[in-house]
């Protein structure tokens, strides 16, 4: 039986915009590219040009030989996980392309598979070509298209050798193995350098250093809530009482978020505080990504007590006292409210469970400043006075990375990008 290797991609410029699709089909024994496909399929979603992408791989592998096994690779979370029957399907638009999907081969011939961005460069490319041909009112024809060779020139350099940090990650795995007696060490020189990376195996890895037997960590990408009428001013706004909608401003930060997430095609589940700004921002992304949203209260935002609704500088004159006790210690709360190590248990026991329910998967927690300062600063193994040390704008995104071994590794902090 052949093996042909599907690589689709799709693309909108706007979401909805201008879209494309790309699709390879590659020969999984030689990796020869044996047919191109790409299409300007006018204004569309990223994920119904992706689903489109889809569809047209699968038909031209079907043409080459429809008793083929099929392994689909794609960048879209979403489309892998609906086609491979772990998700449902809820989005109007995708059904009935997921249904002609589904029909090309026998469901027991195709197999998928989701890759990183980086990985899936040749039917970006195809699908970028197709965009770029339909924006100058022209179809795409493979007689004009390099995407192959870009294609090439990235594998190229993707096998050319790493440096360091690559030798580092190396060393600690042959020391994994030498200390588990399956590689055999012999001269001194080989002694000397397994020890050395014997020391560098024994030290927790994280980054870019993380090994690789320790599969794919749960991924929390972090959004902050979008504005209320209270963030501009400053006000403390927890969970003691004050529980504002998101204003107009917050709206539209909601939605461009959501357009950033839509497009990126990353986000498997959605998990919320229960509080009104953050359901509200969760439900825009929802709408677009077409993921329910869960409600978790260990994600609420701190009880700032008495100091509910006022100003910093509202509380340092009003209560200079406990404002300088709170600022000294982690222990201390507002009146009637919380303190930050009473959040951080919380939040620690949020991140322990929402980690191992979503092992290896990308979650969006939507939530607000304390505990996305929190779990940053856990992450890092700062001390509590960091919370005073962080920015964090509404609608921001941070991301962190939890793997097998307990470690963490924050990626990304208060990127605001996708608001300008």
């Amino acid at each position: 039986m052949r093996e042909f290797i599907v690589e689709a991609d799709g693309g909108s410029r706007g979401n909805p915009g201008p879209a494309g699709y790309g699709s390879v089909v590659i020969d999984a024994t030689t990796g020869e590219t044996l047919r191109e496909a790409a299409e300007y399929i006018g204004v569309a979603t990223n994920n119904v040009a992706e689903y489109k992408g889809l569809v047209a791989g699968l038909k031209a592998a079907h043409e080459l030989d429809p008793a083929a096994s099929v392994h689909v690779r794609m960048d879209s979370k979403l489309v892998v996980e609906q086609m491979s029957g772990r998700w449902k399907i809820k989005h109007p638009d995708m059904k009935p392309l997921a249904a002609e999907a589904a029909r090309v081969f026998p469901p027991a011939q195709v197999t998928y598979e989701w890759i990183p961005r980086a990985q899936n460069k040749h039917a970006d490319r195809l699908a970028n070509e197709a965009m770029d041909a339909g924006k100058r009112g022209e179809r795409w024809e493979p007689s004009d298209s390099t995407a192959e060779l870009d294609a090439r020139a990235a594998r190229s350099a993707a096998q050319a050798p790493t440096g360091p940090p690559g030798d580092a990650v190396a060393g600690a795995a042959k020391a994994r193995a030498a200390l588990a007696g399956t590689v055999p060490v012999g001269t001194a020189a080989d002694v000397r350098a397994a020890s050395s990376a014997a020391r560098i195996a024994r030290i927790p890895q994280v980054g870019w250093a993380a090994p690789a037997d320790l599969g794919a960590p749960a991924t929390f990408v972090l959004l902050r809530h979008g504005e209320t009428a209270l963030t501009p001013q400053k006000r403390f706004s927890g969970s003691g009482g004050t529980d504002p909608s998101l204003s107009d401003v917050g709206r539209e930060q909601a939605e461009r978020a959501a357009a950033a997430f839509a497009a990126r095609g990353t986000i498997q589940a959605i998990v919320t505080s229960p509080l009104k700004r953050c359901q509200e921002t969760a439900q825009a992304v929802a709408a677009r990504v077409g993921l329910d949203v869960r409600i978790e209260e260990g994600l609420r935002e701190t009880d700032f007590g008495a100091w509910e609704g006022l100003t910093f500088g509202e509380v340092r004159s009003r209560r200079p006292q406990e404002l300088n006790a709170w600022l000294a210690s982690p222990d201390a709360a507002p009146p009637g409210g919380e303190s930050f190590a009473e959040v951080a248990r919380r939040v620690s026991e949020t991140r322990d469970r929402l980690t191992a329910e979503y092992a290896g998967r990308t979650v969006l927690l939507v939530t607000h400043v304390t505990p996305i300062k929190t779990l940053v600063r856990l992450a890092l193994g700062a001390p509590p006075e960091s919370l005073f040390r962080m920015e964090l704008s509404a609608a921001s995104v941070s991301t962190v990375a939890y793997y097998g071994d307990g470690n963490a590794s924050v990626r990304l902090l208060n990127d605001t990008s996708h608001l300008r």
